[in-house]
């Protein structure tokens, strides 16, 4: 049986983009209604200059959060492809 890899670079793209975007969503609907506030207000003490004051603040929890995402995932593949 053949083994099957995960390609590290691809999915850590993928992670970081996904919760990239999930963020800027987040926080803007967060503004917009009060969703999910108590959520985001957990990731502003996480993601340093990550607010939810400011159009830049969310854009630096993005790069955080694509950061975050592309790690946790590139980590992730890579130890799926040793074990």
């Amino acid at each position: 049986m053949a083994k099957s890899t995960l390609d590290a670079k691809r999915l850590g793209l993928a992670g970081g983009i996904l919760w990239s975007v999930s963020l800027v969503i987040f926080s803007l609907m967060s503004n917009a209604n009060g969703y999910a506030t108590e959520f985001m207000n957990l990731i502003t003490t996480i993601y340093p200059g990550y607010t939810l004051a400011s159009m830049t603040g969310i854009l630096i929890g993005a790069v955080w959060g694509f950061l975050d995402g592309f790690i946790g995932l590139y980590i992730f593949a890579w130890l799926y492809n040793r074990l």
